[in-house]
């Protein structure tokens, strides 16, 4: 176990020193060269990652604590959308899965309009979404909370639906030769099968209802968030870039834990499903 995680931990560290090499380098070349192409690469478009780095322990005003401080603060107000939105977002889009797997009128009349949804740009639902739910004393993060969800429930739908679709016909055909109820093969049968699918669509809901959340801090006015910090430094890149590289380094590191979570939840569950057990 010890020497699982030390090689986990040693492929992480190759692999960041790599991505680390691999920025240098394309930053060295495109500078060598004067290659202008897909954009110019000096200090204010593509700053030297160890002043990126550096940035998070420099202070965030003259005077101020470091910068690492407030953004670890607005990833824990983010988080925290994030976290609501997920989870609401993975309830509906778990029960959509199953209400369309049982009924094939509704699939047949409801999921094209699941999937039409998903093309609709959430920069254009997010003010919508905060104009409806604003003003009706909710804590100003629950519009926020409901943009993430939107992100969220659509993988986990389309994911559910495929993975309760999937069940072994031979098991599923034993089971009803005994008569089994309709919860009692849902229970045993098909939803461990979908285990595989659905934390699949889990892991890309994580990551997605952290941008959710990013995103719908913008037309919220939260300052509180890492949208906030994001537009914030977006207003003085000019003057100090690292500051939002460093913040995206933050909101992608947010990212990374979340999908870690639901990667550790997945080896316990799906380990312990009925279909695993001897």
């Amino acid at each position: 176990m010890a020497a699982a995680v030390l090689k986990r931990l040693a492929l992480t560290v190759v692999v960041l020193g790599a991505l680390w090499g691999l920025w240098e380098s394309y930053r060295a070349l495109w500078v060598w060269t004067g290659w202008t192409w897909p954009f110019v690469v000096d200090d204010l478009t593509m700053p030297h990652m160890h002043e990126i780095v550096s940035r998070l322990w420099q202070p965030a005003a003259r005077g101020g604590p470091p910068l690492i401080r407030p953004l670890l603060s607005n990833a824990a107000f983010t988080a925290k959308e994030a976290v609501v939105g997920f989870a609401l977002g993975a309830v509906i889009g778990f029960a959509i899965g199953v209400v369309l797997h049982h009924s094939q009128l509704l699939r047949r009349g409801f999921l094209p309009y699941v999937v039409a949804s998903q093309t609709v740009p959430i920069l254009a639902i997010a003010p919508m979404v905060v104009i409806w739910l604003g003003g009706k004393g909710l804590p100003v993060w629950v519009p926020v909370s409901v943009i993430a969800a939107y992100l969220t429930f659509f993988p986990v739908t389309i994911n559910t639906l495929r993975g309760l679709d999937s069940a072994d016909p031979r098991r599923l055909e034993l089971m009803r030769s005994y008569a089994a109820s309709r919860w009692r093969v849902l229970r045993s049968l098909k939803f461990p099968s979908a285990l595989p699918y659905v934390f699949a669509a889990l892991k890309v809901s994580a990551t997605a209802s952290v941008v959710g959340a990013i995103i719908g801090e913008l037309p919220s006015s939260i300052a509180d968030g890492l949208g906030g910090a994001i537009l914030n430094f977006n207003q003085y890149y000019s003057l100090d870039p690292s500051a939002l590289w460093a913040t995206n380094l933050v909101a992608a590191a947010l990212g990374l834990v979340f999908f870690g979570v639901i990667v550790l939840v997945e080896r316990l569950v799906v380990r312990a499903a009925p279909e695993h057990v001897a």
